[in-house]
C-alpha cells in the first residue's frame, strides 16, 4: 500500500476558537502531508510494501526508524482528525463511560490523568487512552510512537507536538489539552474504535 493524505472530516474553520483554520492548514496540509510524502519514499525497498499501515508501524518499530517515524505519524494523524469534531466533548457514550469507570475509577479521574499525561510528556509526543489486555489505560509516548507498538490499541489520542497547538495557544499546553478534552473530542469515534477493539 502507499500512504495517502485523508481529507479533513470538517472544514478548516469548523473547530472555531479551540483549533484555528491556520493551525489545521499547517498541521494537516504541511505536517501530515510531509509524513505521507516521506513515508512513501521510505516504504520503497523496505520489504513492507503491501502491508497494512498498522503492520508497517509495528514491523518497522525499532528496525527502520525513518519509515517508522513517518508511518506512525501518518497512522496517528489519520485518527487524530477523526478524534475531533465541531461541538465536541460533552457526553461520553455509555460503552466508553462504563469501561472508564471500571478501569480508571471515574470520569473526573480519567480527565485529570489524560490531561496530565499530555502535560508530562516531555518534548514532542502523544497522550493516549488505549485498550490493553481488555482494560483501558492511559499512556504517553514520545515522538510518533503509539500504543500499537506496545501491544495495545489506541482508542483516543491527543497530539502534543508544538505544531498542534502553538499558533493558537503559544506555550500554554494545559489550556490546549483542556480545550481538546472539553470541547473537541469526537466520542462517537472513540466508541466505534472501542467496539472494534473488544
Amino acid at each position: 500500500m502507499s500512504f495517502t493524505l485523508p481529507e479533513l472530516p470538517y472544514a478548516y474553520d469548523a473547530l472555531g476558537e479551540f483549533m484555528s483554520a491556520e493551525t489545521l492548514e499547517y498541521h494537516h496540509d504541511k505536517h501530515h502531508q510531509a509524513y505521507v510524502t516521506n513515508g512513501n519514499k521510505l516504504l520503497e525497498g523496505s520489504g513492507l510494501e503491501g502491508k497494512s499501515l498498522e503492520d508497517i508501524v509495528k514491523e518497522s518499530f525499532g528496525k527502520n526508524a525513518g519509515l517508522f517515524n513517518n508511518a506512525a505519524q501518518h497512522y496517528n494523524h489519520n485518527h487524530f482528525w477523526q478524534w475531533m469534531k465541531p461541538n465536541g466533548g460533552g457526553n461520553i457514550p455509555s460503552n466508553v463511560e462504563k469501561l472508564i469507570i471500571s478501569d480508571i475509577g471515574s470520569i473526573d479521574k480519567f480527565r485529570a490523568d489524560f490531561i496530565n499525561a499530555g502535560l508530562t510528556q516531555f518534548g514532542s509526543g502523544w497522550a493516549w487512552l488505549a485498550l490493553n489486555n481488555g482494560k483501558l489505560e492511559i499512556m504517553k509516548t514520545p515522538n510518533g510512537e503509539n500504543p500499537l507498538v506496545h501491544g495495545a490499541t489506541p482508542i483516543l489520542g491527543v497530539d502534543v507536538w508544538e505544531h498542534s497547538y502553538y499558533i493558537d495557544y503559544r506555550n500554554a499546553r494545559p489550556a490546549y489539552l483542556e480545550a481538546f478534552f472539553d470541547s473537541l473530542i469526537n466520542w462517537e469515534y472513540v466508541s466505534e474504535l472501542l467496539e472494534a477493539a473488544q
